[in-house]
């Protein structure tokens, strides 16, 4: 059964720039960035210097704590260690390999058959996957492995999320459609560690052949169940997402394990598989390179390093960009420097050419309450607001600013254009300012 989850929005989809183009492998540039922080955690230290050959899939970064490996997504030569523009709008210290074009396999990869990994146990599998460097790669890139582990006795329900709610965005789409057998045994994997014998599929109906072809790869003992949802953002959140599937709610502050529930992207689904079976750790993704400018908008499978320049160009485009954004238009991140890499939590480059005929110099709240009816946490965003002009960091604690997910619904709604998100993010920095003062 469906649940609705409170709020959330209907902006226009605009999948069908790229829902029906198949996924087309995006040759290597001649040299990829690969930055030595693609994760939440600590960043990687270099396991490699300038001048090293290295191959493909060879790790090239590594370091203890909350932290997964990185790897060459080609063979080559490293010609920097240094430091490179992130999508984040920062500088990160990257490895710049130059391309051989020999794709040259790491010979640490090693496939395994069937009954191997029928063989391996849950804490095996868990070492695998945090070896592979696969993150969670709806954005968030949470290590993998931390998660899985964290679950094991808590979990009673496995969610994948393909909903894929932004607009533009087709990628998981078109990985359910055209792999959907990898999908599936990436799930199963998921499944065995944390010990279910059920999985859940979520999708939203605006995906009719993603769900079919989702579905006919099923067996009846597998367990597994296909999730169709009405189509509603922010359905692929995990907050949301576990409300719809099931009808429980994580509390304030609280972790899905609360509730007995661990949701997991489509992509990080299938880079599981990729890296049990195929011994293949994470070096590539689907990307989707959409816009309302772009000349032909396509799904790419893009090796991490390959900068934002090329894809776009790949795409060609009617007018100069107007914005350029890491992710989709309600969530997206706007590059400033458009020779940053795609990296794991990189699903999509929207590329808009039309301003935003709304805004305005001096925005100012009107009190309307829109922003609080579409609120998906029933957050109050137009006191979370007022605080903030106020710079009242307890008045903003007992608002529970901290658990804005940053969706956009609120912004998206406001008649005013007030900046809300950015407002919250902003809020939220300076409540972990103020911890860090009294911790120290």
């Amino acid at each position: 059964m469906a649940f609705s989850f409170f709020g959330g929005v209907h902006p226009e989809e605009n999948k069908w720039y790229a829902c029906d183009k198949q996924t087309q492998a995006f040759p290597a540039p001649d040299v990829v960035v690969i930055p030595l922080s693609q994760h939440i955690g600590a960043p990687c230290k270099p396991l490699v210097k300038k001048g090293d050959l290295v191959t493909l899939g060879q790790k090239i970064g590594d370091n203890q704590g909350l932290c997964v490996p990185v790897h060459a997504s080609v063979s080559g030569k490293v010609k920097a260690v240094e430091a490179r523009a992130h999508t984040s709008g920062t500088t990160v210290m990257s490895v710049v390999i130059e391309n051989d074009h020999l794709d040259t396999l790491s010979p640490e990869i090693q496939p395994r058959s069937q009954e191997q990994v029928d063989a391996l146990t849950p804490q095996e599998l868990v070492q695998i996957i945090r070896e592979g460097g696969v993150v969670g790669m709806g954005g968030a890139t949470f290590p993998t492995h931390v998660k899985l582990s964290g679950g094991i006795g808590k979990v009673d329900t496995v969610i994948i999320n393909a909903g894929e709610c932004e607009p533009f965005i087709t990628a998981d789409d078109r990985l359910c459609r055209e792999q959907p057998e990898k999908l599936i045994a990436g799930l199963k994997i998921i499944m065995k560690i944390l010990g279910l014998k059920e999985g859940h599929i979520a999708l939203e109906d605006n995906k009719p052949e993603a769900a079919k072809a989702l579905q006919a790869q099923l067996a009846a003992s597998d367990g597994i169940h296909i999730d169709v949802l009405p189509a509603k953002y922010p359905q692929g959140a995990e907050k949301q997402l576990i409300y719809a599937v099931t009808g429980r709610e994580v509390p304030s502050g609280g972790l899905p394990a609360a509730v007995g529930c661990a949701v997991f992207n489509a992509a990080t689904c299938k880079a599981v598989c990729d890296v049990v079976y195929d011994g293949m750790p994470l070096v590539k993704r689907i990307v989707t390179v959409s816009g309302d400018i772009l000349m032909e908008p396509k799904n790419l499978l893009v090796p991490f390093g390959t900068s934002f320049n090329d894809l776009i160009d790949a795409c060609g485009h009617s007018e100069y960009p107007y914005k350029v954004l890491s992710g989709g238009p309600m969530m997206g991140v706007a590059q400033y420097d458009l020779s940053v890499p795609t990296i794991k939590g990189v699903n999509a480059i929207t590329v808009l050419g039309r301003h935003n005929e709304y805004a305005v110099d001096e925005p100012q709240c009107l009190r309307c309450g829109k922003c609080i009816d579409a609120c998906p946490m029933k957050l109050m965003p137009v006191l979370m607001y007022k605080a903030l002009q106020s710079n009242d960091v307890e008045e903003m604690k007992a608002n529970n600013v901290v658990d804005c997910i940053e969706c956009g619904c609120c912004a998206y709604t406001c008649p005013a254009s007030v900046p809300l998100v950015l407002g919250f993010r902003v809020a939220k920095q300076r409540i972990r300012n103020e911890a860090a003062k009294a911790k120290a």
